[in-house]
Formats: structure tokens, C-alpha cells, sequence
């Protein structure tokens, strides 16, 4: 019998002072990850406009080559009325809106804008080919 209560009264839990201090240890470890994973979500949100960016790009460059190849206007003119107006859905990216400007005779200017909850933007020119 003595022998048991000697196993119980040997039975230790956690001070209250360890206790304290994963607290405090976890609360550090908080404060440093948190801002760090809303750092990593930005820049998620911006590599994904850039993707989408990308994407605005390739679609250019298909709708020349298929003018080219029908003998119909190539000039940046006649890709950016193409795109707002014969073909605006070359405009929707999924998540993002694509923008498409001109910049001289041989560049546009695509921009991609987050749309409704989806932050991020970025834009890139896109060089017509010789």
C-alpha cells in the first residue's frame, strides 16, 4: 500500500512557470510567422497576375499569328479593337481581368487586375513581331 501512494505522490505535472514560458516561446514563434505568411500570400497574389499576364501575352501573339496566316490586319490597332471588341472574352483570365493598351506601333501594354476577393496585379509589354 505504501508503495502505491509513494507512485502517486511521485507523479509530477507542469509548473506553472513551464507553462508560462511555452506561452510566451509560442507567442514569439506567432509573431514572427504571421507577418511572414502575409508577406508570402502577397506575393502569391502578384505571381499569379503575372501568370495571367503571361497568358494575355499568348493570346496576342495567337490572334497575330492567325492574322498573319488569314492575310488580315496585323497592326496593334486592329489586335486591340480584335480584343475589346470581336473577342472580349480573350479579356477574362479566370481570376483576373486583362487590360489591353497600346503603347506605340509595336507594343501593348497587358495588364492583369485581381477581380472580386482575388488581389494582385501586374502588367508586362508585349513587342509585336517583325
Amino acid at each position: 500500500m505504501s508503495r502505491r501512494r509513494s507512485k502517486v505522490r511521485n507523479q509530477k505535472g507542469f509548473t506553472l512557470i513551464e507553462i508560462i514560458a511555452v506561452l510566451v516561446i509560442l507567442g514569439i514563434l506567432a509573431a514572427v510567422a504571421i507577418p511572414r505568411f502575409m508577406d508570402l500570400t502577397s506575393v502569391a497574389s502578384d505571381k499569379a497576375a503575372m501568370q495571367a499576364v503571361a497568358e494575355g501575352k499568348s493570346r496576342l501573339s495567337n490572334q497575330f499569328a492567325r492574322a498573319l496566316l488569314s492575310g488580315t490586319a496585323t497592326s496593334v490597332d486592329a489586335l486591340i479593337t480584335y480584343v475589346n471588341t470581336t473577342d472580349p472574352s480573350l479579356r477574362n483570365a479566370g481570376d483576373y481581368t486583362l487590360t489591353f493598351t497600346k503603347v506605340t506601333d509595336t507594343r501593348i501594354n497587358v495588364r492583369a487586375d485581381g477581380v472580386g476577393s482575388v488581389r494582385g496585379t501586374n502588367s508586362s509589354i508585349w513587342v509585336k513581331p517583325q
